[in-house]
């Protein structure tokens, strides 16, 4: 056997063992007590794809690659030291958005690269460059939509128009037809260009009709999306690893993103197409008009009732992540159990803003991972507690998705707080949740209302508790 054959040997090998780390990674990614070291394990398999890869290619200049390896270290680095933890959902919007893009210029560049020549493309290469660069546009285009909603720049209403849904079928018609004609090497650049510029005009169509709530199904389908293009991305370069990686990320993507419908109890084309909800009302809105129609309570007096409880359930929202609140509140929950309560967290799967919202920010406070619980797990356990503390989450607990059939939300599974001995719920106003409904469940007899923003709250109950 040649030197040629025993490094190809070498880097098939190298190609199985990250393989192999990318499994291992994501299944240890599935569960919070082991996520960091399945990431660890995930990213060393792509560092040694990486390095195997390049010295596969045989490349004689790595000046630009070391630029970029540089360039993205040090903006990966400040990134991760100055994001906020409740600013992860725009972060995460635009690392899709990037690994789309990156994957779509990988199959621009292939297009020009091999077009022009004496012979045509061959047809399977130029269906992956076509997917490739679609995918990746879309991916583009639609994450810097949704990161533009998070962030607010943009509203979070589902933004409409006229022959919305006609216009967007008619463009992605043309997409179709423009592939078929450059599959066919039929057309050349001009054709390639208009292809670019419609893959990322329908990815703008297909988020802004998006209410900002539904981001969670959103982020996740568009990591999905980022996936798919990386893997079509390797199939133009001839690249297995890429292949793999990408399609494991696609996969996951759609897996997540069905578990997002499911606690929604939504189809994927409601979410998509419905322009569901009102979208995300400015959380320094008060109605306090409505305040005198129900319970209300106050800081002193909870604080009270939580130290002489049994069981105290925190239900986080996203009224939480805008407060920042999750450090108060761990803090809270320590002095509780130091008086002998036992205090547990909630997680409804679509709370918050992408998939694991609350659970990053609750890991951020140093919340211990037992301490939080499914929705399935923790809804017997509302029955027998004494305390429900919900914190700025309105449709996930709105009990009428049970009952009330002409409900938007009807048959969305929620979690049971409006079961528990008293139910406290935090808000800074009485404006309707996503879905822009009223919530019966503040007019509960069980329910008091804790009017304020969430984190000054939770700031006061930990000096009440202190002096309890």
């Amino acid at each position: 056997m040649n030197d040629q054959g025993i490094l190809e040997i070498f880097v098939h090998l190298a190609y199985l063992v990250s393989a192999g780390l990318f499994l291992f990674g994501l299944k240890k990614m599935s569960h919070p007590a082991t996520a960091r070291s399945g990431n660890a394990l995930s990213a060393l398999g792509m560092l040694i794809a990486a390095v195997v890869t390049l010295l596969d290619r045989q490349i004689v200049s790595f000046d630009m690659i070391l630029t970029g390896i540089i360039i993205g270290s040090v903006i990966g680095a400040l990134s991760a030291r100055l994001v906020k933890m409740t600013a992860m959902p725009q972060m995460v919007g635009i690392f899709n958005g990037f690994g789309g893009g990156a994957s779509a210029i990988v199959a621009i560049a292939e297009f020009y690269n091999m077009s022009g020549g004496e012979t045509a493309i061959p047809a399977g290469t130029a269906v992956a460059i076509m997917l490739g660069t679609i995918v990746g546009a879309v991916t583009l285009s639609g994450s810097m939509v949704a990161f533009g909603k998070l962030q607010g720049i943009v509203s979070g209403a589902p933004i409409t128009f006229p022959w919305q849904k006609t216009t967007s079928a008619a463009i992605f018609g043309v997409i179709v037809l423009l592939s078929v004609l450059l599959v066919c090497d039929v057309g050349g650049a001009f054709l390639f260009t208009l292809l670019i510029l419609l893959g990322l005009a329908i990815g703008v169509l297909l988020v802004i009709p998006i209410g900002g709530a539904d981001m969670p199904v959103v982020i996740s389908l568009l990591n999905s999306y980022s996936g798919l293009a990386a893997s079509f991305a390797g199939f133009v370069v001839n690249n297995m690893v890429l292949i793999i990686s990408g399609a494991l990320v696609g996969a996951a993507g759609l897996i997540l993103t069905a578990i997002m419908c499911k606690g929604m109890n939504r189809s994927l084309g409601n979410v998509i197409f419905g322009a569901f909800g009102t979208g995300d009302l400015d959380p320094t809105q008060a109605a306090g008009t409505q305040h005198a129609a129900v319970r209300q309570t106050s800081a002193e007096d909870l604080a009270m009732i939580m130290a002489y409880a049994r069981s105290v359930i925190v239900v986080p929202g996203y009224g939480m992540a805008v407060a920042q609140a999750q450090h108060a509140i761990r803090e809270m929950a320590d002095l509780l159990e130091a008086k002998g309560v036992d205090v547990k967290y909630a997680v409804h799967p679509v709370a918050g803003r992408m998939p694991g919202h609350m659970n990053v920010l609750l890991a951020e406070a140093n919340v211990p991972y037992d301490k939080l619980y499914d929705m399935e797990d923790i809804n017997p356990e509302f029955a027998r507690c004494d305390v429900a503390f919900v914190l700025g989450a309105n449709d996930v607990v709105n009990p009428g998705a049970r009952t009330d059939k002409s409900s938007p939300i009807y048959g969305m599974p929620i979690l049971d707080v409006d079961k528990a001995q008293l139910v406290v719920v935090v808000k800074r106003s009485m404006n309707p949740g996503f879905a822009g409904i009223q919530n019966p469940l503040f007019f509960h007899d069980n329910t008091s209302m804790l009017f304020g923003d969430a984190q000054k709250v939770a700031t006061d109950l930990v000096r009440e508790i202190k002096e309890a």
